[in-house]
């Protein structure tokens, strides 16, 4: 390819992801409000997973501590039956202090069993609260979703056909200039990787280009970037916008060609 025909390509290729990006733009912060969504969807989804969990473990508490319970209840009913037998003070005394300890252990028990209950409590009213949170964001996130889906099916048809004209634009210009472009578009806050000159000026930061250097751009000898901003340069002719110009240029002479001649036959007809 000639850097002509390089020039052209890379500006059509310009075009077509300039096309591309208005098609995005048009979906505006929808593809992030989704996400936003989703993910915090996902969040919800774990923290409840995590309360029920948390509830499962309490409740088993509670169950192991009324086990408990019962056993110790076992226990104190056999000691106060071995009461009956005793034939000391020293196994009296014995008996007595672990029923004393049974007893303290029932209470101990309850008390945990009290303070599990307490917290399912707790945990119960946290899990409807994330569970009413998740079924509004997954409402928000059908509606934003249906929104998004009407905006990609407006336009998803001529997007593909872009990107299929990008690819085989792609194809065409050398790896290391499309990686060049790719970067100075990357790094452009409009996006614009290749302008052309625009009064005197580059078409992306708008300095002014020395005539000698606008020659040089017209003569499609070599690539030429912006001095300033990096951006690779054309001539508008090349970038098919020398003809509007041109005939908006003639339209205007046309227009003073046309008063001139009004002006001019008035006055011949005063002299008649």
């Amino acid at each position: 390819m000639s850097v002509e025909e390089k020039l052209k390509a890379l500006y059509q290729l310009q075009t077509a992801l300039s096309s591309i990006d208005e098609k995005r733009a048009l979906r505006g912060e929808l593809p992030l409000e989704v996400q936003d969504l989703e993910d915090e969807i996902e969040g919800l989804s774990t923290r409840i997973e995590k309360i029920r969990n948390d509830i499962d473990e309490f409740q088993k508490a509670v169950g192991q501590k009324k086990g408990e319970i019962e056993m110790a209840k076992s226990s104190v009913e056999r000691y106060k039956s071995q009461l009956n037998d005793v034939k000391n003070n020293r196994e009296y005394d014995t008996l007595s202090k672990e029923i004393e300890f049974q007893s303290l252990e029932i209470e101990l028990c309850n008390k945990k069993i009290r303070e599990a209950m307490a917290r399912i409590t707790e945990k119960n009213a946290e899990l409807a609260d994330n569970e009413e949170a998740i079924k509004d964001r997954t409402n928000d996130l059908e509606v934003k979703k249906n929104e998004l889906d009407e905006i990609m099916e407006e336009t998803r048809a001529e997007e593909e056909k872009l990107k299929e004209k990008v690819k085989e634009l792609e194809a065409k210009i050398e790896q290391r200039l499309l990686t060049s472009f790719k970067r100075i578009r990357k790094n452009a806050r409009n996006g614009l990787g290749v302008v052309y000159v625009q009064r005197d000026a580059c078409g992306g930061c708008f300095n002014k280009i020395p005539p000698q250097r606008q020659l040089d751009i017209k003569m499609h000898k070599k690539i030429i970037v912006c001095e300033y901003c990096g951006r690779i340069m054309i001539d508008p002719e090349l970038a098919g916008v020398k003809q509007a110009a041109t005939v908006a240029a003639e339209k205007k002479t046309r227009k003073r060609t046309i008063r001139k001649t009004t002006k001019k036959d008035e006055a011949e007809e005063t002299e008649a």
